[in-house]
């Protein structure tokens, strides 16, 4: 995909790095030239340095000619300006813009608009933390996708190693976090014990 980046902050550059990792064909706008520095020295896009909202930027940067547009700068009003612009002059459908501000994300959605709100998702991970510490986790390598959760050992499982726990189809032990609060990596040639309190964590490949 030809895809172009408005904002190389730190979002900007994660995600412009992130494109450009996958084989995305990326380039990136800022106002400020010297936030390029940020970009890592293997990123092999173009970068154009000019006020996301001119047109003539725009052109330069080659939206007309894009297949997804991702607006990121950390002006919530520039972004629905430049998503506008994007959308409405130079037809780009896959437009997704930065919203810091939660009360504005429906508005900006009436517009038509593909929002991410990382307030509300760091809001959302935080209670997860506080509340669920011991939620499920996936994790990403490359094509495939692998999710890892925990089961507490009760009394009826105490004293057996943690190779004979019962687990599910398709799933293998990762360790086990001790109720002291230590992490005990599994392998076949260690023997761990569980004692009630601790928790064994399971990982499967999902995708």
């Amino acid at each position: 995909m030809n895809v172009l980046v408005v904002g190389c902050g730190r979002l900007g550059t994660r995600l412009a790095g992130l494109l450009d990792e996958h084989g995305h064909d990326v380039a990136v706008i800022d106002s400020n030239p010297d936030a390029f520095r940020n970009l890592s020295e293997s990123f092999s896009g173009i970068t154009v340095t000019g006020m996301p909202m001119d047109m003539t930027v725009l052109q330069n940067a080659g939206v007309e000619s894009c297949d997804a547009v991702a607006v990121v700068t950390p002006d919530d009003n520039l972004n629905i300006t430049v998503s506008q612009i994007v959308r409405e002059f130079f037809g780009v459908q896959n437009v997704v813009a930065r919203i810091s501000d939660p009360a504005r994300e429906n508005v900006f959605e009436r517009f038509g608009l593909k929002t991410v709100c990382p307030t509300n998702l760091a809001g959302d991970s935080i209670l997860t933390a506080l509340t669920q510490p011991l939620a499920s986790k996936n994790l990403s390598f490359e094509s495939a996708t692998a999710t890892f959760h925990f089961r507490a050992v009760d009394q009826a499982h105490e004293g057996i190693p943690v190779s004979a726990a019962p687990k599910d189809v398709g799933e293998t032990v990762f360790g086990v976090l001790h109720k002291n609060g230590t992490l005990e990596l599994y392998s076949a040639d260690r023997k761990i014990i569980l004692t009630e309190g601790d928790k064994v964590i399971f990982a499967k490949v999902i995708d």
